[in-house]
């Protein structure tokens, strides 16, 4: 896959995703088929990567504890391209804090 140069958005969006903690796992031509799987280890920690039944593309973080369920990773598609993102901050549910009407500045 050759890309222009001169193409901003596609230097753009992978400078975002270098930046931001995503990681290029393979194109999306390594999984052709509905059901089919790739396995990768990331950072030491195994990555199954599979598309889904309803043509969705999804990962998952395979887990050494015995009886554990795979957890799922996010996951995103671009310029046919996958990419897996494992930072944990991204994966936790998080309490929202109210939102003051207060601005800074005041």
């Amino acid at each position: 896959m050759t890309t222009p140069p001169d193409d901003r958005t596609f230097r753009r969006e992978m400078a975002t995703a270098y930046r931001s903690g995503w990681h290029f796992i393979d194109l999306l031509t390594a999984l052709p088929r509905r059901g089919d799987s790739l396995m990768v280890t990331l950072f030491g920690e195994p990555i199954v990567v599979v598309m889904e039944e309803d043509e969705d593309v999804r990962a998952y973080r395979c887990l050494r504890r015995p009886r554990g369920a795979p957890q799922p990773v996010r996951c995103a598609v671009r310029y046919g391209m996958i990419f897996v993102n494992l930072d944990q901050r991204d994966h936790e549910l998080i309490a929202s804090e109210p939102l003051s009407a207060t601005p800074r500045s005041a």
